[in-house]
């Protein structure tokens, strides 16, 4: 089990890549939580399987169709009781 905060630079506000990103954790089973950021990034905190984890950082590297993801920065960070995938407003 592991967990990574995640921050996506880019196009990736007003793209639905919140509800894209909870679609694809949803189905990798991962818990954890999503959210659009002040300065026009997107941070997401995702725990699970580490395989399961590294697809979800692929993913984030893509985005959903109308995004354009500039970079992706993650890092360990300590694992939190969940127990499912949120978008947080």
């Amino acid at each position: 089990m592991v967990c990574k905060r995640i921050r996506v630079f880019g196009k990736v506000q007003g793209v639905f890549y919140r509800a894209s990103a909870k679609t694809t954790a949803d189905e990798l089973k991962l818990v954890g939580w999503v959210r659009n950021e002040a300065d026009g990034t997107v941070m997401l905190e995702v725990q699970g399987d580490r395989e399961k984890v590294n697809e979800m950082i692929k993913w984030c590297k893509k985005g959903p169709p109308y995004s354009r993801v500039d970079d992706v920065l993650y890092e360990d960070v300590e694992s939190q009781p969940r127990t499912a995938f949120e978008i947080i407003h």
